[in-house]
């Protein structure tokens, strides 16, 4: 598995977290559950949970906010996210036809561990894998909600078929998940910003890495495309993305962060067409919230004006995130024999080099790679 910046590419000027991940945000973790499977049915699914204060997510909430570039999509959660400006528990996400069964899980599993004392709303996000999986059997339900959330660590994570990116499809060549960090000033303080996207959306010709249109120099007729069905619109699909910094924000702020992933995503391509589900979720992990409603909370906030920083922040880590996503995705045999190709990384790096690309200082020393499934 390799990352973009094994290949000496790097998105923006601002430093990465140690491990170029949403995990690089102290607390935060991610746990996967991968289904591949042939029968009885054929299976290229999963879940991906985001747990914003580790195993505690279920008891303490964090400021929260999002933002719906285009809604063809379902994150479900958000009207009492938005009302309340709080997220109250871990993030999943997966394919469209399991939200159900994975909220369903989600609820299970916090009721009978005595986490809620009262209703529970889980946030669970999805995009399309019905391409590449069969839409029939219970292919993601309790069993693997627990897996995931068993499995959750910090650190370097896997990246593009696991989770619920096992199925998915971007800019016409084999996506999933990917994940980036960055470090920013803010008020004098450093903090980090990062990025998890469960990408499945964009047309081959639209997509570009670092500015550059890699997409129109590797043509469908060279790599054909991921969807071969006739009247797929190219463009149509959806990305969810998950923002998570420890930088002290109301849901406010986290409104205003959650917006900024649409400039990563339009970087890279996405131009949020009418069948696209472009759902962004961001939470802020800067202040310790009781949700006590016997006293009063203290809270820290940065001003508006301090914010620049982790705006740029998040516009490269959604662009890198999502670039990552294609690098790391193997090509994918699934439902009927339909195939989704890998992006040629040496060609892409080809590509970009022969557009005058220079290598940048920070991608010169890639880190290890000893992500975990």
């Amino acid at each position: 598995m390799s990352r973009l910046r094994d290949i000496g590419i790097a998105i923006g000027t601002l430093p990465t977290g140690t491990h170029n991940a949403i995990t690089d945000v102290p607390g935060v973790l991610v746990g996967y559950d991968t289904v591949v499977s042939d029968s009885p049915h054929v299976a290229r699914t999963g879940v991906t949970i985001i747990m914003p204060r580790g195993h505690q997510s279920w008891h303490a909430p964090v400021f929260a906010g999002s933002h719906s570039f285009n809604g063809c999509g379902e994150v479900t959660g958000l009207a009492w996210l938005k009302e309340s400006g709080l997220l109250y528990n871990p993030i999943a996400i997966t394919g469209t036809p399991w939200v159900g069964a994975v909220w369903d899980a989600m609820s299970w599993f916090a009721v009978s561990q005595g986490f809620n004392d009262s209703f529970l709303l889980p946030v669970v996000a999805e995009t399309y894998d019905g391409w590449l999986s069969d839409r029939v059997g219970e292919l993601v339900g309790r069993q693997q909600v627990i897996n995931a959330l068993n499995h959750a660590h910090s650190g370097p994570i896997a990246e593009g078929n696991v989770g619920g990116g096992t199925g998915m499809i971007c800019h016409e060549f084999k996506g999933g998940t990917g994940t980036s960090s960055r470090i920013v000033t803010a008020a004098g303080q450093s903090y980090t910003v990062g990025v998890l996207v469960q990408a499945n959306y964009g047309a081959r010709a639209d997509l570009r890495i670092d500015g550059v249109p890699v997409g129109r120099a590797i043509p469908t007729s060279e790599i054909p495309s991921g969807w071969s069905e006739p009247n797929h619109t190219p463009g149509d699909g959806s990305i969810i993305v998950i923002i998570a910094t420890d930088a002290p924000l109301t849901s406010s702020g986290c409104d205003r962060l959650a917006q900024r992933a649409t400039v990563g995503l339009a970087r890279t391509g996405g131009y949020g067409h009418n069948g696209s589900g472009d759902l962004f979720v961001a939470f802020s992990t800067g202040n310790e919230l009781a949700d006590n409603r016997h006293q009063l909370e203290q809270i820290r906030v940065l001003p508006p004006s301090a914010m620049d920083q982790l705006f740029h922040g998040v516009a490269d880590a959604v662009e890198e995130a999502i670039a990552n996503a294609l690098c790391a995705a193997q090509t994918t045999v699934g439902f009927n024999g339909r195939t989704a190709y890998a992006l040629p990384k040496e060609r892409m790096q080809a590509i970009v080099r022969a557009a005058g690309f220079s290598q940048s200082p920070q991608a010169t020393q890639p880190l290890p790679d000893t992500r975990q499934p």
